[in-house]
């Protein structure tokens, strides 16, 4: 019987590390892919089941030979979560092309390449997963996002587009909208007067992604938008 094996594409303090430890509790084996290497070993020390797979995103040509190595050590990834994707919030006249194709580099090419590696190993259980982590941006854009929110609607339909192809297949993929702020030392500090219930919180975002990976494939959910109960939309 193969192990269960998730893959975590983009790792960091919040949602990232939320999906590797909601994961590792559930008894699978998780692989972590973010650029910090130091950050990645810190948590594998501390985390049961996770393992470290330093990994740029915005490098499609290192992402096949990492999934390579995740199966040879851990198995077939049977759970994708791509969790990776930052973003330049400007207007499209102080945004620089370069700024335009970073945000479409980092959301669309990398989850492309994720896909194109992933995949053969996806293929071989009998269900799996794709979960892209994604934002407002995607379905709103607003005058000071115009690289983060052209490459965001981008990646939605991206992923719209590899649910209607995979589901055949039994390959669940779903694109989960965060509307609002993580709850982040960094976001706390720039809203300190914010209450705590003001904050998405990491962990029941990781509760929510890991009940889309457990939906009987008559009923499978595409879009989940996720936000605190307080937040205007």
């Amino acid at each position: 019987m193969m192990s269960k094996v998730c893959v975590v594409m983009g790792v960091g303090p919040g949602n990232g590390e939320a999906f590797v430890k909601r994961f590792c509790n559930e008894g699978y084996q998780v692989a972590m892919l973010a650029r910090s290497e130091d950050y990645l070993k810190q948590l594998e020390q501390s985390v049961d089941s996770a393992h470290a797979f330093p990994c740029d995103m915005m490098q499609p040509e290192r992402i096949g030979s990492v999934l390579a190595a995740i199966e040879s050590k851990l198995g077939p990834v049977s759970v994708m979560l791509y969790n990776a994707g930052g973003g330049v919030f400007k207007s499209v006249e102080e945004a620089s092309l370069e700024d335009f194709e970073a945000n479409w580099r980092l959301n669309v090419q990398g989850l492309v390449a994720a896909t194109k590696a992933a995949l053969p190993q996806l293929r071989q259980h009998d269900t799996a997963s794709i979960v892209v982590t994604s934002a407002s941006a995607a379905t709103r854009g607003r005058a000071n996002t115009a690289p983060f929110a052209s490459a965001k609607a981008a990646q939605r339909s991206l992923a719209q587009s590899l649910a209607r192809q995979l589901g055949p297949e039994k390959i669940h993929v779903a694109n989960v909208v965060i509307d609002g702020v993580v709850d982040l030392p960094r976001t706390r500090e720039m809203l300190p007067d914010k209450p705590d219930d003001f904050f998405v919180q990491p962990s029941a975002v990781a509760d929510a992604v890991w009940d889309l990976c457990q939906q009987n494939p008559s009923a499978w959910t595409f879009e989940l938008d996720i936000r605190p109960f307080g937040e205007s939309w």
